[in-house]
């Protein structure tokens, strides 16, 4: 028994091919296209890149031309005559009274009109969050409803508004309408991400003895650093780039700078050199912003997608 034992012999299992094998038995248009596929990715989101930046360039190189080159060629003439860039352009812009106060009322609009919605926002969405108070879901799902007030709704009633108050043709008027567009936003946004906060933490913190400022400020504030950060650009954006609200409820000494270029355009259609320079400075500045806070900006969308 023991000698037939010996002799059997265990199943040979059959190595698997080589990967220089299973590569052969592919078609060679699919082994072309994996090949491919990657390189082509690249060029493709390259060239779509520098499409999207095409008409940013072109201004930057319009505006550093003066109006007679602007006139007789396209700004692309720039890169076979380099001796065409001059800053004379941003010397007029310096001049221009118009253009330079108009930038000083878009700072002085934008910053407190973003300062105020993320501190009230993140004050509300935290109380929304981990504060218990009578009728709180009904509050919030009436601030909720106020998402989708269309902005051109309340232009006529809060004018008239405004205009029995005093406020109309300020720039505290401008500021008071985007906060109170911006905030519901706000709330519901930092709402949600406060709520994904552990509660464990919260509870050790009280007991500590933190009271509900201390919680919000030393715990629940850097946990919500991405989503405010998010927030803040977000707002940044839109009431420096706002024009409608601007246009209605700022008068010739408190209007921003996108209604001090329209203006520009309507009167001196010609004023090139001005007009170039002024879109470039009020485009480039919130980009600046953007990237600044970019990856906040991403930390805070992408919160809460993976756990």
């Amino acid at each position: 028994m023991t000698a037939q034992a010996g002799s059997l012999t265990e199943p040979v299992v059959p190595s698997p091919p080589p990967e220089t094998a299973v590569k052969a038995k592919r078609s060679l248009g699919s082994r072309i296209t994996e090949g491919l596929s990657g390189g082509l990715v690249r060029v493709f989101l390259i060239v779509v890149g520098l499409f999207w930046l095409v008409p940013t360039i072109g201004l930057l190189l319009s505006s550093l031309r003066t109006p007679e080159d602007m006139a007789a060629s396209g700004w692309w003439e720039v890169f076979t005559k380099p001796s065409q860039l001059t800053f004379q352009s941003y010397e007029e812009l310096l001049k221009n009274g118009d253009i330079t106060s108009s930038l000083l009322n878009t700072v002085m609009i934008t910053v407190p009109a973003t300062v105020l919605v993320v501190v009230i926002g993140s004050l509300a969405g935290y109380a929304f969050a981990w504060m218990d108070f009578p009728g709180r879901d009904w509050w919030f799902l009436a601030v909720v409803g106020l998402l989708v007030v269309p902005v051109q709704v309340a232009l006529i009633p809060i004018a008239e508004l405004f205009g029995k108050i005093g406020l109309f043709g300020s720039v505290l008027g401008v500021i008071l309408f985007h906060v109170g567009f911006g905030l519901p936003f706000a709330v519901f946004l930092l709402r949600n991400f406060f709520a994904e906060i552990p509660r464990e933490l919260l509870e050790a913190a009280r007991l500590d003895g933190a009271g509900e400022l201390r919680l919000f400020v030393r715990v629940v504030m850097p946990l919500g650093g991405p989503a405010i950060a998010s927030l803040g650009i977000f707002q940044f954006l839109w009431v420096w780039n706002d024009m409608l609200v601007a246009l209605i409820f700022s008068d010739s000494g408190s209007q921003p700078i996108t209604v001090a270029l329209q203006t520009q355009v309507r009167q001196f259609g010609n004023n090139i050199d001005v007009l170039a320079p002024g879109a470039f400075i009020s485009m480039v500045i919130p980009l600046a912003v953007f990237f600044a806070f970019q990856r906040q900006f991403v930390s805070g969308v992408m919160a809460g997608a993976v756990k």
